[in-house]
């Protein structure tokens, strides 16, 4: 990294304490010259050796869009907020499929939350889909329903994508730069990653996250902005990753100061450590004469609201699980149950917490149930439940039962 940057750019920006002066002085001057070597070296790399096939980078008949050619700020958007806290492998097939569902930003405008909610079923996080139909009413009411197909008519300023719920500097960069072909930076954790190991951070990327984005500023390609940003992802996922990165295979080599003059796998830095919480959960399984099930509706104000759920809830500690489950459903629903035959007891873990959850079937004895803390209850045959999106750890369950009940 301190080939490309003068010296007095470098003790503005990377204030490297444990490099001497005389160190500094053996790296060239040149800064123009020294970026313009990186951004060749990448690119070069990223021709040969990137991910040209991701779908919702391509035209509409599947080719490599040109030097400067606009393509759909749609299907790009859709991705990036998806690929938050997801990773693309899994990401694709739900691009597809909401793609499917929902081709243009007029079709997701009309379309109902709930069948929104259930194309985003198992990604987690579903205030990213609800954020993401948010912002689908004020980018037409911006654009205009006859110009959403033509790139040209989209906003292409940051501010105004940094100011649609959900969407922070590095998705807007992303999606600027990747439909438009500007140069905008990005700092995903590939890119942060990256370049911490480049400068050898002392610092994790959290804490360092001015200079990292002022790096990515300095960087980025003004000739190929939309290749550079996704080589610096590719080089990240394919090359520097996490663990046993693959310097001799590394075309900024000789540009990273880790692999000088540390070890690369020690950057970046990391934070301490949190203890993950395990909540144990116990979940009732509620049946009535019909064979029908009970089902509720999360509140749209608390997480992951307007999902659907099994009534149940956190276990306290003077508690068995049955009495957690008869407990809940009382303060959920407002009936009495008898907490009979276990279904399944799993984890299911998330990044900030590990739940533990214990499934009962449960006979119903008396009361009428009532949304006490929902939005909604409803009777459903177990068969029409894959019609309703559920929080993941409840697709276990659905699973489970549907092969109970085929026995």
């Amino acid at each position: 990294m301190l080939q490309f940057l003068a010296s007095s750019l470098l003790f503005s920006i990377f204030k490297l304490s444990k490099i001497t002066l005389s160190l500094l002085l053996n790296y060239n001057t040149k800064i123009n010259n020294s970026i313009k070597d990186i951004q060749n070296n990448l690119l070069d790399w990223f021709s040969v050796n990137g991910r040209h096939w991701i779908p919702w980078k391509l035209k509409i008949d599947g080719s490599i869009p040109k030097l400067g050619e606009k393509i759909s700020p749609y299907q790009i958007w859709i991705a990036e907020v998806m690929l938050q806290q997801t990773q693309i492998k899994v990401v694709v097939p739900y691009w597809r499929e909401w793609m499917s569902s929902f081709p243009t930003l007029l079709d997701l405008v009309n379309a109902d939350q709930q069948n929104i909610l259930l194309r985003w079923q198992g990604m987690g996080y579903y205030s990213r889909a609800k954020r993401i139909h948010q912002s689908s009413k004020l980018l037409i009411n911006t654009i205009g329903k006859t110009q959403i197909s033509d790139p040209s008519c989209w906003p292409v300023e940051l501010s105004f994508w940094m100011s649609l719920p959900g969407i922070g500097r590095n998705t807007a960069g992303s999606i600027i730069s990747s439909a438009f072909d500007l140069p905008v930076p990005i700092l995903d954790g590939n890119v942060k990653r990256i370049l911490s190991r480049l400068i050898a951070s002392t610092k994790p990327p959290l804490k360092d996250e001015k200079r990292l984005w002022s790096i990515s500023n300095n960087l980025i390609s003004k000739d190929r902005p939309r290749d550079f940003n996704q080589a610096l992802m590719d080089l990240g996922s394919k090359v520097c990753t996490i663990n046993n990165p693959l310097c001799q295979s590394c075309p900024l080599q000789k540009n990273c100061f880790s692999y000088v003059y540390y070890d690369p796998i020690d950057f970046p830095k990391k934070n301490m450590r949190k203890t993950i919480p395990i909540q144990e959960i116990g979940i009732g399984l509620i049946f009535n004469k019909k064979g029908e099930l009970l089902i509720d509706q999360r509140l749209e104000n608390s997480s992951m609201g307007g999902m659907w759920e099994f009534p149940g809830g956190k276990k306290e500690p003077h508690e068995t699980i049955q009495e957690t489950i008869k407990r809940e459903i009382v303060e959920e629903l407002g009936i009495v149950v008898n907490v009979g035959k276990q279904l399944l007891s799993f984890e299911h873990s998330y990044s900030h917490k590990k739940l533990h959850l214990t499934v009962h079937f449960c006979e119903w004895v008396s009361g009428k149930p009532k949304p006490i803390t929902s939005q909604k209850l409803l009777w459903v045959d177990p068969s029409r439940l894959c019609d309703f999106p559920f929080p993941a750890a409840n697709k276990k369950i659905i699973s489970e039962l549907h092969k109970y009940l085929s026995n």
